[in-house]
């Protein structure tokens, strides 16, 4: 007898996108890393990839100058590259096997949601995400009590961040959506304690 959908907990599915540019399609999402968390900060899974660029994509100028400052992360996300045709089917069928039904989860969700998105469906045909996202940065002005653009990790509060694994470096994906999705969970966490 198989659980309904209805009856399935939530799982947050914090995700960092790495990229050569700003919007998808005109360039190329290089890397994506996944954890999926229940509301009580259990990680549940994770999944990365790394992706080859797309056929007749050019990369953003501005933001491979950026990248030239970032040589580990850069070497990071060009290992082990995958076909994003390979990746997303993979990546879809790990979606579905999660326990819970998935919520994405970014920070900032707009441009990680946007890339993950468009290659859902582009290789896949679908998401399981459906068309939304949970932005961090807007939990956090509701639970600062401040406006959106002061909502910076710098004025949230020390407990709210759990210590950086050894191994953490930045801008490498999936270390990012571990991070993230930890802080997630202790911002829900405070959420509660407001309602």
């Amino acid at each position: 007898m198989s659980i309904s959908k209805n009856h399935k907990p939530e799982i947050y599915v914090s995700t960092d996108v790495e990229a050569d540019g700003p919007i998808p399609g005109i360039n190329s999402m290089l890397s994506f890393g996944s954890a999926a968390y229940f509301a009580d900060k259990t990680l549940a899974s994770t999944f990365s990839a790394n992706l080859e660029t797309l056929a007749g994509a050019v990369a953003d100028p501005k933001t491979m100058k950026w990248w030239k400052r970032q040589p580990q992360a850069w070497q990071a996300c060009r290992e082990s590259l995958q076909p994003p045709k390979k990746a997303m089917k993979d990546y879809l069928t790990w979606l579905k096997n999660l326990p819970g039904i998935p919520v994405f989860v970014g920070y900032p969700a707009a441009y990680d949601f946007l890339f993950v998105y468009w290659y859902l469906i582009r290789f896949t045909g679908e998401s399981p995400f459906s068309f939304s996202a949970l932005d961090i940065k807007t939990l956090a002005m509701t639970l600062l009590k401040t406006d959106y653009r002061k909502s910076t990790q710098q004025k949230m509060p020390k407990h709210w961040f759990d210590p950086k694994p050894p191994s953490h470096l930045a801008h490498r994906a999936l270390d990012d959506a571990i991070e993230q999705g930890a802080l997630f969970c202790n911002m829900l966490v405070e959420l509660k304690k407001q309602i």
